[in-house]
């Protein structure tokens, strides 16, 4: 009874732990939930495939040859202003800029995923 008493004190103690440090909903949020809040579904594989061959879903992935910056890899970085003045730092912000760039460029995503796999860039 001791043992049992002693592993369910330990047991809770780590559930009062977890709740101390578990992140919050909008800390948890991933660049790639992000994206699936943004882009429509129906888009949404090709947006990731073009994402994660560029950065890695990386929000500050810099290319060390053109300076191409974030996730979508804008090239000046700063015409991502045009969608946040957070563009430097913010997913949410990057995501809506690569969207809009690939819808205007190619039609969508999916063109633009097309054209990638022909060209190795969009």
């Amino acid at each position: 009874m001791r043992k049992s008493a002693a592993l369910l004190t330990t047991a809770v103690g780590i559930v009062a732990i977890g709740a101390a440090i578990a992140p919050t909903a909008a800390s948890a949020a991933t660049p790639q939930s992000l994206a699936a809040s943004i882009v429509p579904a129906n888009q949404l594989a090709s947006f990731d495939q073009i994402i994660s061959h560029e950065s890695g879903w990386n929000v500050t992935a810099t290319n060390p040859s053109s300076g191409a910056y974030g996730l979508g890899q804008a090239l000046p970085g700063n015409k991502m202003a045009s969608a946040g003045a957070d563009w430097q730092t913010s997913a949410s912000t990057q995501i809506k800029w690569a969207y809009d760039y690939m819808n205007g460029r190619y039609g969508s995503p999916n063109q633009a995923w097309a054209y990638w796999q022909i060209h190795h860039n969009y």
